[in-house]
């Protein structure tokens, strides 16, 4: 039997489960390739996180950063690239790349420095996971190791000021989500059929982009003028996470869709009450054979998609 396996991870909203890209990308990894993960998201119940996050636990072995963890899975059989070739491996590597040196930062400073962003979602958010005093820091503390992420990659010559490093950093991310938009096409993954680690990736990194509601949203704005990439994020979000295009679960979490569940279950017992009575009348021999119509109501809710047929 495998050792369990858990991880800790920044929790969702806006229809994610995860609003942390490092965080969605593994979470996205494991359902593509199967690996039963028991996920403990960060809340206030938690001390604060202490180094990077996600955090993979299993047995002695504790685990951080996508890439490592994603690692381990393979290597405990949870793999999700096994029927790539050599030459769609080599791709994969060349586009993570390419998505850590030119969407990475944009996607940073839109969480973490665009000044109304962070003030009115990122920072309030952050903190409302994270247990008094450390939240009054910790956002802080990560919006400052973004700011040198980003200066550190971005910030050399020519480009001295922050200004232009801002504009930079938007052209080319603006030029990758083109480059993802041209190679995905009209396919439903990167690479045919099957999810594999670049799909979880790119999904990890456009999702928020995506879904998360910024006052700002110059990067969200050119994203929804590509229709194949939000279709490919709508499409993981409904197949593997459940969830629907308006962030809802088909299952239904919320209190109306709790009430039609027991909408659902009083028709049904009236549905049944009714098909007793018409046995009884078929039996007796004063009344003529006769069938009564019947209503049942489909529980739940769950929209009827082919994209269903692929969840694990």
């Amino acid at each position: 039997m495998a050792a369990p396996m858990e991880l800790s991870c920044w929790g969702g909203g806006w229809g994610l489960p995860s609003v942390h890209p490092e965080s969605l990308t593994v979470m996205a990894y494991a359902k593509f390739s199967g690996a039963p993960l028991t996920v403990n998201t960060i809340n206030n119940s938690w001390k604060a996180p202490k180094g990077d996050i996600p955090v993979l636990v299993s047995e002695d072995n504790v685990i951080s950063q996508p890439a490592k963890i994603l690692n381990f899975l393979r290597k405990q059989k949870y793999n999700a690239d096994y029927e790539l070739s050599a030459k769609q491996g080599a791709d994969t590597l060349a586009y993570i790349a390419l998505l850590e040196e030119k969407l990475l930062p944009a996607l940073l400073h839109t969480f973490w420095i665009e000044a109304e962003n962070y003030c009115s979602v990122t920072k309030p958010w952050f903190a409302s996971r994270i247990a008094f005093p450390v939240s009054l820091y910790l956002p802080g503390k990560m919006s400052r190791e973004a700011l040198n992420r980003i200066l550190l990659t971005k910030g050399g010559p020519p480009l001295y000021s922050l200004t232009e490093v801002e504009a930079q950093i938007y052209r080319d991310a603006k030029e990758c989500l083109n480059l993802l938009s041209k190679r995905l096409g009209t396919s439903q993954f990167f690479f045919g059929d099957m999810p594999t680690t670049l799909d979880a990736f790119v999904f990890g990194f456009l999702a928020p982009i995506y879904k998360v509601c910024f006052p700002r949203v110059q990067l969200q704005e050119h994203l929804k003028q590509l229709p194949n990439l939000c279709r490919f994020c709508d499409d993981i979000l409904t197949c593997y996470f459940r969830l629907s295009v308006s962030g809802h679960s088909p299952a239904g979490k919320d209190t109306a869709d709790a009430n039609l569940q027991k909408l659902t279950q009083l028709v049904n017992k009236e549905s049944n009450l009714i098909e007793k009575m018409d046995d009884n009348l078929r039996k007796s021999p004063q009344h003529p054979p006769r069938k009564l119509t019947t209503l049942k109501l489909a529980a739940g809710g769950e929209e009827s998609s082919p994209f269903n047929r692929l969840s694990p």
